[in-house]
């Protein structure tokens, strides 16, 4: 029983396992901690439009791993509008999640179960995060260089985009051309799409409303 048990803790993730997985990415940690057993790495990233993407990877070898993005500084607009467009896409988006930290700080995180945590589904949810930053930085800059900072000029993106490019398509930037918003929530009392089809139960119901004679 006791083979039995140090076998499952040796195959259990650890520091030196965290930092193999970040050299078969090609990443180097710009700092980490170790407590008590639970492990984290501080990592930056660069994506086609977001640049210096701090991150914190954070490993509890019992609970499996949790990535932490340092989405923006804290807020200085309405709680109540921000609070709805991060629920918002949190509907949108999969496999990740926002939320408010301390001071109001935006956050996104994406969490992996202990089973099949390794250097690949490690690399996927970190080039998801980047890609999701990409995705959102025109609908976010008011929060990410509040204060009429300048926004940095795109530049190469690390290589984790292109290594889990295939991973990755609904999250592609869009089309030259598409004017879309990604992210962006439908303005009340939008007009209507001229191409869409007609929705006959609209109708229908618009009809009923019409007075009669």
């Amino acid at each position: 029983m006791s083979l039995a048990r140090d076998e499952r803790a040796a195959a259990r993730p650890s520091a030196a396992r965290l930092d193999a997985w970040l050299a078969e990415l090609d990443l180097i940690p710009q700092g980490g901690a170790e407590r008590e057993g639970v492990v984290s790495r501080d990592i930056v990233l660069d994506g086609r439009s977001r640049r210096d993407i701090r991150m914190t990877i954070i490993l509890d070898p019992g609970l499996g791993c949790l990535i932490w993005v340092h989405y923006a500084p804290p807020l200085a607009d309405g709680f109540r509008k921000t609070y709805q467009r991060l629920l918002h896409w949190n509907d949108e988006l999969p496999f990740v999640k926002f939320g408010l930290a301390d001071e109001e700080r935006i956050t996104l995180s994406a969490e992996l179960p202990p089973a099949g945590l390794g250097a690949p589904a490690l690399g996927l949810a970190l080039a998801r995060l980047v890609a999701v930053c990409d995705l959102l930085a025109d609908a976010s800059a008011e929060w990410v260089w509040p204060h009429g900072q300048a926004r940095p000029e795109p530049g190469p993106p690390s290589s984790l985009l292109a290594r889990f490019a295939a991973e990755l398509t609904e999250l592609a930037p869009p089309e030259p051309g598409d004017e879309s918003e990604p992210g962006a929530e439908p303005e009340p009392g939008a007009e209507p799409d001229p191409g869409a089809e007609p929705d006959p139960e609209a109708g229908a119901a618009e009809a009923e409303a019409e007075p009669q004679p």
